[in-house]
């Protein structure tokens, strides 16, 4: 690992821990063991060294996004089997990817300071799961595997339960095993409880 990508490495551990604004460029350096002066070899600042964590993590979201709208039904087999592959997607190459928890434990930590963090937290925990999700249900009713309702509303009563556990589990401490394993239970007890209440398996 060169010098960069250990300026990198520490400092995302470092903020998705204490916040941002709490981590000075003097804390990295000691951290990694270099003078300031190389960092700004690498970087302009410590925002630059932010900005190269949000564009990475947009990056693989936006890649995550379009998995996930492949993974909508093709009309054939039961909605649930296609559900679970969409969590799959969401949950393990998401939520609990090893980056993109972190850059999103350090929006959690700064989205009341900050109005553009808050806006990037909103936009990729909130608003395009959501959207996503919406996107499906409807896409399951334009099949008539579901009846008509509000896809809206479904999405909401989906997404709910399962961003209160990755806050409960994926968020508020350590990423562990031992968090995953407590977090898939509760998520996917979820979903099946879900379907079961839309009318079983179809």
């Amino acid at each position: 690992m060169n010098t960069r990508e250990k300026i990198l490495e520490v400092s995302l551990d470092m903020f998705a821990k204490q916040g941002y604004t709490a981590v000075s460029i003097r804390d990295i350096c000691k951290q990694v063991g270099i003078k300031e002066s190389s960092v700004y070899y690498h970087f302009k600042n410590k925002q630059s060294i932010f900005d190269e964590f949000i564009n990475k993590f947009t990056e693989i979201a936006n890649g995550m996004i379009i998995q996930l709208e492949n993974g909508l039904t093709d009309g054939e087999g039961s909605f649930s089997d296609s559900f679970n592959s969409v969590a799959n997607v969401f949950f393990e190459k998401y939520l609990m990817d090893d980056f993109c928890n972190k850059v999103m434990r350090v929006m959690l930590i700064e989205q009341l300071g900050n109005d553009d963090i808050r806006k990037l937290y909103r936009e990729w925990l909130l608003d395009k799961p959501l959207q996503i999700q919406i996107k499906i249900f409807q896409t399951l009713m334009n099949f008539g595997i579901i009846p008509n309702c509000d896809s809206q509303y479904l999405a909401i009563k989906y997404y709910s339960p399962i961003y209160f556990y990755a806050n409960k589990w994926l968020f508020s401490e350590e990423l562990t095993e031992e968090n995953k394993t407590a977090f898939r239970e509760a998520a996917y007890k979820h979903i099946q409880m879900f379907f079961m209440e839309m009318g079983g398996n179809r």
